[in-house]
């Protein structure tokens, strides 16, 4: 895959919409209407979301790239089972069936809540004649989520790579979740993961994430979506999408590999950061979360061009 577009982090992007209703979408996006959010995505060059004098960060907005979200359905309330259905469409409101492969998936699935909790990566089924995508889907709580589209389009003279996204209202109990808070260090299943690094604006920074159980160094982790470890980094606040995987080489089936996973990331503007991320072992995944801020760089905020590119969802 083409390395242009690494979203503002270097490195290495999955829609989802919603409807009222658990089913097949029954709503059509007019042609007229995609023709309209496709002219004005074209004519802002990605820049609708501007962070900054010189950045844009795509993953925040609904139609990017020539193409747009349609009306998804899925389940409507939280604890029903379901299934989430969702289709891409281009310029003509025809749905998209050609994609290229990009680590491993034609496309990344990535539900967030807007408070930062309920993250889940999955990677629905294409129809390939209805282009269709489908998933079982259910929603453990109630609340507003984020959810993104990362593919790659298999035409030749399409865009390298689109994140498009949607927020979804999920009726059920809201239970809120306290603000964020600064952390360096995640629990989960026996796990423990260090990220050790600072984020600077505008500039490429390194971080480095170990995994530990019952404190001793985890030597065995297995390649997942081509690498060793998956990096989803949100922005606190806007949720501003950005998307990675590890340094170095693809593994090689068989190979593993540990305690540390290494990232060269590069945060579009100060903030906080929502970062998650998946590593595989004994063939189970599991997400290690952390908040971490990004500072300002000294002597002004402009980014290094060679990795602020954008559209390359991994």
């Amino acid at each position: 895959m083409n390395a242009a577009g690494r979203l503002g982090l270097y490195g290495v992007g999955v829609v989802a919409a919603f409807g009222a209703a658990y089913g097949i979408a029954a709503a059509v996006v007019p042609d007229g209407a995609v023709t309209s959010w496709t002219a004005a995505a074209s004519s802002t060059d990605h820049s609708a979301m501007a962070m900054g004098d010189d950045e844009t960060v795509p993953g925040v907005s609904v139609a990017d790239g020539g193409y747009v979200l349609s009306p998804i359905e899925a389940p409507s309330e939280a604890e029903e089972q379901g299934e989430l259905r969702f289709r891409i469409l281009d310029a003509d409101g025809d749905p998209l069936t050609s994609y290229e492969t990009s680590h491993e998936k034609d496309l990344h699935l990535i539900a967030v809540r807007t408070d930062g909790t309920q993250f889940q990566h999955v990677h629905p089924t294409l129809d390939e004649a209805t282009g269709t995508w489908s998933a079982p889907w259910e929603w453990e709580e109630a609340g507003t989520y984020r959810v993104y589209a990362d593919f790659v389009p298999g035409s030749a003279d399409a865009a390298d790579a689109v994140t498009l996204t949607r927020t979804v209202d999920v009726a059920g109990d809201l239970t809120p979740s306290p603000s964020t808070a600064e952390s360096t260090v995640s629990e989960v299943d026996g796990y423990t993961v260090t990220l050790d690094g600072d984020l600077t604006a505008g500039q490429s920074s390194e971080l480095t994430l170990s995994v530990a159980r019952d404190g001793e160094p985890v030597t065995t982790l297995e390649p997942y979506l081509g690498a060793f470890g998956h990096l989803v980094v949100l922005r606190d606040g806007d949720l501003a999408y950005l998307h990675v995987h590890a340094e170095g080489d693809e593994p090689e089936g068989g190979d593993t590999a540990g305690p540390d996973i290494r990232f060269a990331a590069e945060a579009p503007t100060a903030g906080r950061y929502l970062l998650y991320l998946d590593f595989q072992v004994d063939g189970q995944v599991r997400t290690a979360q952390f908040v971490v801020d990004a500072g300002q760089a000294s002597g002004g905020s402009g980014a290094d061009d060679a990795h602020s590119e954008t559209g390359d969802g991994h």
